[in-house]
């Protein structure tokens, strides 16, 4: 997984979050752009600052928004519901009409659909102890609750409104809970924020393992001596998120986070298939047949070639980035083949930074 994926995912759930926020004080009309940005990079300032400070704080902050995310989806989910038992199904009529359905647009659907049912991804690291069973927990779940809600968006919005509207839950609300429809953007807002909370506590931790195990520079696998959280991490992740909110929109950072995605998923089943015929009789907890990854390679292979002709900007922008991955691979991890004055600069800087920074190699091996 390489290292802009995170920041952009990020970055897209910022926009999201500042889209709710905003949207609902100038609907009908659109909300001004800038204010949108301003207020995505204040949500992520916030949640940037909690996991700075306290894990304690960040983890009872994610539970409890991840509650009212849940909640915000009920509310979603019943009203629609109702009206389909009522006999409201004129929306489903022709619903998977193909007349305007090119391959060009495929992968860029594609990435958009894997992205909004990628909660599984995250799920997953919550139930290491059992793989197949956190795997298949995860994805019943939310495909079950992100199935539920499309239904319902669908059931009071025809798809020409949900392509028009830039916040499809505000729509909703103004048609489907009128005297209540303050409520849903407001909940849409906070779990968009518990979101950024998630993916600002997991991400850095996942950086803080690859400098961990040399793949990284060192300064970034140390830890602040009070508050013990990973601030170096945290702080190269962050000015990294306020610039792409800057610096791009909602639909184009989602192409160039899903390329570099999808193009490391499938690389890294690849290396499944390669490991698998390599060491056959190693003890593995579970095993699938190697046909069930050679088709997710397939298709992996597939949307990332095809995006690169449908958003050839975007795409090739995390095209070309995913590349400088090389350098920097010889630079950090054959670094002994580098000049010693180089060597010699990048340990003094580390020992400046990490006074700087009050931060600490950890002291007790958990790996």
């Amino acid at each position: 997984m390489n290292d802009e994926e995170r920041p952009a995912a990020s970055s897209v759930v910022a926009l999201a979050f500042g889209r709710y926020i905003v949207e609902p004080f100038f609907s009908p009309c659109p909300a001004p752009e800038v204010l949108v940005k301003m207020v995505s990079i204040i949500g992520i300032s916030v949640v940037m600052a909690v996991n700075c400070w306290s894990v304690n704080w960040a983890t009872r902050l994610n539970i409890l928004l991840t509650t009212i995310k849940m909640a915000a989806l009920v509310l979603i989910i019943v009203p629609g519901m109702i009206k389909l038992a009522s006999g409201h199904t004129e929306n489903f009529h022709k619903a998977f009409d193909t007349s305007s359905l090119t391959v060009g647009k495929l992968p860029l659907a594609f990435y958009a659909g894997l992205y909004a049912y990628a909660g599984w991804f995250f799920f997953f690291f919550f139930f290491f102890r059992n793989i197949p069973l956190s795997i298949i927990l995860s994805m019943v779940t939310v495909t079950i609750a992100y199935l539920l809600t499309n239904i319902s968006y669908y059931t009071v919005m025809t798809s020409q409104d949900v392509l028009e509207s830039n916040a499809v839950a505000v729509t909703f609300a103004d048609r489907a809970l009128q005297g209540f429809s303050s409520v849903i953007p407001i909940l849409v807002a906070v779990s968009c924020f518990g979101s950024l909370t998630g993916g600002c506590f997991t991400t850095p931790r996942m950086l803080f393992s690859g400098a961990r195990e040399g793949q990284w520079p060192v300064l970034f696998s140390m830890i602040h001596i009070r508050n013990q959280t990973p601030l170096p991490v945290m702080l190269l992740m962050y000015p990294t998120v306020v610039f792409m909110i800057l610096a791009g929109e909602l639909f184009g950072l989602l192409n160039f986070y899903s390329f570099s995605r999808w193009l490391f998923m499938g690389l890294n089943t690849i290396g499944l298939i390669v490991h698998r015929y390599r060491n056959p009789d190693l003890p593995r907890p579970f095993k699938v047949h190697l046909f069930v990854p050679a088709v997710f390679t397939g298709v992996c292979f597939f949307i990332v070639g095809m995006s690169l002709y449908s958003d050839p900007r975007n795409t090739g922008i995390g095209f070309s980035l995913t590349l400088t991955g090389v350098p920097i691979y010889f630079l950090l991890v054959h670094k002994q083949r580098l000049p010693l004055r180089f060597i010699r600069a990048y340990h003094t800087l580390t020992k400046k930074l990490q006074i700087l920074l009050e931060v600490v190699p950890q002291e007790v091996q958990t790996y």
